[in-house]
């Protein structure tokens, strides 16, 4: 039988359905994009209201689509509202943020029945981790590692503690055979990644993020680490100067600020102040002075005033980020965000989001300019059609063009870096 899988979110999620990929293909199951499936199984995403809007859509779309094939849905809107997803006509199987190893036997209990399945757990957050693996993947160059999953932080506009659970690790030895497995299988670069990345081993006595870092880089066949996300508080010195030491890590950090408003720091119950975050991101460019350093904003939280969106715009300039991923505020029915007064009209979120945007890339073009003219270490992904060229990303992110009439897919160079697209190196 023929599958299809459809991803819709974060690089987690990119992760879990690479590994349900590999168990589908060790039952014999095929892995098609350009035919009509037998099986769809849709990825879910539930990050915001709108993610939620457009599970449904895809959902339906794709049901309408492809009639007989059998429909699973999993992920974190399905742990959220399984519920809805269950009474949509042509859905087959339903699973949450757990258990998704079951899928292969699960379709096989379709087959056998033709019974919706729902396998949905209300565990309060008491999930354990469910142990997947990678050992390759069908599109990508980059490697995502997931280590970790759920969150403890109860960010006070999030849902995904409640759609993912308590915080826990992976255990080290599955990481480091993982490590191992992708190595073999000729990647060079490896995305850790998590639902709170540098969380990792909190609930161990002895071994921190840290010091698993420094057992993945201990194979000298790794180019490249990048850690996707990591928070203010969880970046410490040790980390920071493992960094500067080893050319292996990545000049990048994407650290989440979300505000730049001391109130509204505080009504999102984030960890941090702006004093703290200040002083973290100088510190790392006094050690690393070329490091990218990236972040996400929310603009139109309950109660932002003007004042405070201004106050977040000066801020972020004085941060003098890489770029800036910006989100208008959506409310998750369930967080106490959702029940805050003053709720920011859409057209002022949207005129709001522009300038930040507007912003972010100014930064960005200023950071980018430091560079031209420089050699950068790059490892190419794929080919461009329309430039006819290779293009990859450095060590710091730029993303690089260059003409070559070898293949350099998945090859690492040091390049002359030139800002315009259209110009050939």
């Amino acid at each position: 039988m023929k599958y299809y899988v459809e991803t819709l979110g974060c690089k987690v999620n990119t992760y879990e359905s690479e590994a349900l990929k590999k168990l589908l293909d060790l039952e014999g199951y095929e892995n098609i994009t350009n035919a009509t499936p037998d099986i769809i199984i849709i990825n879910t995403c539930s990050v915001t209201s709108v993610s939620d809007q457009k599970c449904r859509q895809k959902i339906r779309s794709l049901i309408r689509k492809y009639p007989s094939a059998i429909m699973v849905v999993m992920g974190c809107y399905s742990q959220m509202d399984a519920d809805t997803i269950k009474k949509i006509d042509g859905v087959n199987i339903i699973v949450g943020t757990n258990n998704r190893h079951l899928i292969p036997k699960l379709i096989k209990e379709y087959l056998l029945n033709k019974k919706q399945i729902n396998i949905v757990e209300a565990k309060e957050r008491n999930f354990e981790y469910e142990e997947l693996e990678v050992s390759s993947y069908y599109e990508n160059t980059r490697a995502y590692l997931k280590i970790q999953d759920g969150c403890d932080n109860f960010c006070s506009y999030c849902i995904i503690p409640y759609a993912r659970g308590k915080m826990r690790s992976r255990p080290k030895d599955e990481v480091l055979k993982e490590v191992k497995n992708l190595l073999d299988h000729g990647f060079k670069e490896i995305v850790l990644t998590g639902i709170h990345t540098a969380g990792y081993g909190k609930e161990f006595s002895n071994y921190s993020f840290t010091d698993l870092v420094k057992d993945i880089i201990k194979d000298d066949r790794l180019k490249r680490l990048r850690v996707s996300s990591i928070e203010e508080s969880e970046i410490t010195e040790e980390f920071i100067n493992l960094m500067a030491e080893n050319k292996v890590l990545a000049r990048h950090l994407h650290i989440p600020l979300q505000s730049g408003s001391e109130n509204i720091l505080k009504r999102m119950n984030r960890r941090y102040n702006k004093k703290q975050f200040k002083e973290k991101i100088d510190y790392i460019r006094s050690v690393m002075p070329d490091i990218a350093i990236t972040t996400d904003i929310i603009v139109g939280f309950p109660g932002e005033t003007e004042e405070e969106f201004t106050e977040t715009l000066e801020f972020a300039k004085m941060c003098q980020f890489a770029k800036i991923h910006v989100f208008p505020f959506s409310s998750r029915v369930g967080t106490p965000a959702s029940k805050m007064s003053n709720q920011i009209p859409g057209d002022i979120k949207k005129a709001r989001v522009r300038e930040l945007l507007s912003l972010s890339n100014k930064l960005e073009n200023s950071y980018q300019s430091q560079f031209i003219d420089k050699t950068v270490s790059v490892i190419f992904e794929s080919y461009d059609e329309d430039s006819k060229m290779y293009k990859g990303h450095s060590s710091n992110y730029l993303l690089v063009y260059y003409e070559s009439d070898c293949n350099l897919r998945n090859e690492m160079l040091d390049v002359i870096y030139k800002k315009l697209d259209s110009v050939k190196i």
